[in-house]
């Protein structure tokens, strides 16, 4: 596990950073703009997935002039994602400080253009710049994994997320969920590790409308 170094006492969820690190861990988040919606079916939820995997396969892939597009893979990992109809998030590891920057400028730009061509549509799609926000703890960094993956409401039988391949029925060059599986003796802890998250915040929930 590579441990991380902690260049700011803020708290992550607050963090929103201007200047990323080399070897660093963040959060990424990013909306649709007046929170509508960015994916309307499952050819959108599709290009989505496949610019993840254009840019960070461990092969460069070329496009259809035999060009190759940006490659990324030595630069930054991305550890866990989960698509939502109107945002995104991503745990992601960098090794190179513009790695960010060029892997989410290139998705959201090439994203939006799609999106806007298919239903024919003008003007920016996301809410403003992606927020990137700095991981500085190592308990914080397992917890975040675990947020993403409880995003939808039935986040076991989400296709749009990685957690399938954390429990090993997906494996792709371009999702690396190793640095956090590391923490757990194996897939099967980690899946105990999020359904118990989700079992008391249903507790937590039942409680405050009782109490309400």
């Amino acid at each position: 596990m590579r441990r991380i170094v902690c260049y700011s006492c803020s708290m992550p969820g607050r963090n929103i950073n201007k200047l990323y690190l080399e070897h660093s861990y963040y959060h990424i988040y990013s909306r649709g703009v007046n929170k509508q919606a960015i994916f309307c079916d499952k050819e959108d939820y599709a290009v989505m997935l496949n610019l993840f995997k254009r840019y960070l396969s461990s092969r460069p892939v070329k496009d259809n002039k035999g060009r190759d597009y940006p490659w990324l893979h030595n630069d930054i990992q991305l550890l866990a994602f989960c698509l939502m109809p109107n945002h995104i998030h991503a745990l992601i590891y960098q090794t190179e400080v513009t790695a960010i920057t060029r892997l989410f400028k290139s998705i959201m730009t090439t994203y939006s253009m799609y999106f806007n061509k298919k239903y024919t549509r003008v003007g920016p799609l996301f809410q403003s710049r992606f927020r990137a926000a700095l991981i500085t703890d190592d308990a914080y960094l397992i917890h975040i994994s675990r947020y993403i993956h409880l995003n939808p409401q039935h986040y076991k039988d989400w296709p749009f997320s990685s957690l399938a391949y954390y429990l090993g029925k997906l494996t792709a060059s371009w999702v690396q969920p190793d640095l956090i599986l590391e923490l757990f003796r194996n897939s099967k802890d980690y899946e105990k590790f999020v359904a118990d998250y989700r079992d008391y915040k249903k507790m937590l929930d039942a409680t405050k409308q009782e109490l309400a």
